[in-house]
């Protein structure tokens, strides 16, 4: 039987799982907002797994007691009798403060609560913060399967997580548009959460600076971006550069990452077989070759979440 810890952290998974489905459709009026919910509230269910699972599954610790305490708790109800349990901002904050969730990774919440709290209770209405709400919601998925991993000992890789940035295309963003005086307030509490310059590699995340580029096609019709095969569409193509901040590590480097992190590794028979088979999955590494017609000479590069597939066949320190 699972127990609750496990519960909530299947569910947070499938509240993840459909804030990005909900946000990869196409484009609809409240695709940010509907992430934002749904994002959060995967955080919130995550938050209370880990909770339970530092308090001996003890649901009594995720219910909030009444003021003055007496020498027998008492807890607060909601409207239909039911335990009022902590919110999200409550159980990041004392976890943060456990040394037991990244502190980028509270700030970026602290961001989506400000978003969560605009869209539910009011709107914002200016397709410039679409952008913004990529930024953060990027660095929250990161932070999310990070943190599963960290606390559960789970991969989330089957999920594709990473196809969110392929979906946001600003259909504004040659116009010049302007913030009221709430949205600029909001751009400014980002930016200041966001003031610690953030290595691509780190696991955690306040903000990710996503940077699309377009090559228009030929064809009269190749305006509208889709995820697609079709040959007349527009292409997407990445500079060295920004493929050298996704997959940063060389072999040298991935073997170094490799002995720091686990206990008793080598550079063995069983270490080639778990990595080379990985070279053929975007998600974990890239090949660049010196002529592109050529299959040799080359050289693998790895992005960091290979580590998530290694930490299957090997014991962490």
């Amino acid at each position: 039987m699972k127990s609750r810890a496990r519960k909530l952290l299947d569910k947070s998974i499938a509240a993840m799982v459909a804030a990005i489905d909900v946000y990869n459709k196409p484009d609809f009026a409240y695709r940010g907002e509907a992430f934002t919910i749904l994002a959060l509230n995967a955080w919130e269910l995550l938050l209370k797994a880990k909770w339970l699972q530092d308090h001996n599954h003890r649901v009594q610790s995720l219910y909030v007691r009444e003021k003055p305490e007496k020498k027998r708790p008492r807890y607060k109800r909601t409207r239909s009798g039911s335990y009022l349990t902590h919110g999200v901002q409550y159980l990041a904050r004392k976890l943060a403060e456990e040394g037991k969730l990244d502190s980028r990774a509270l700030k970026n919440l602290e961001a989506l609560m400000e978003l969560r709290d605009t869209s539910t209770h009011f709107y914002h209405q200016s397709p410039a913060l679409d952008e913004r709400v990529l930024e953060v919601g990027m660095a929250c998925v990161k932070n999310f399967v990070s943190a599963v991993h960290d606390w559960f000992d789970e991969g989330l890789a089957r999920f594709k997580f990473y196809l969110m940035p392929l979906s946001f295309v600003t259909a504004s963003s040659s116009e010049a548009i302007r913030l009221n005086r709430e949205e600029e307030a909001f751009v400014q509490f980002l930016d200041s959460l966001n003031s610690d310059h953030t290595d691509p590699s780190d696991r955690y995340a306040v903000a990710v600076n996503v940077e699309l580029r377009f090559v228009r096609s030929k064809a009269s019709s190749a305006y509208p971006v889709r995820v697609t095969k079709d040959p007349t569409a527009p292409a997407v193509r990445l500079t060295e550069e920004q493929i050298r901040e996704q997959y940063p590590w060389d072999y040298r480097e991935l073997t170094k990452r490799c002995r720091e992190r686990y206990r008793g590794f080598k550079v063995n028979q069983k270490y080639h077989e778990i990595r080379k088979p990985l070279h053929g999955d975007q998600r974990f590494a890239h090949e660049r070759r010196l002529d592109p017609e050529k299959p040799r000479p080359r050289k693998i590069f790895y992005a960091p979440t290979i580590l998530d597939e290694l930490d299957r066949h090997y014991e962490k320190k």
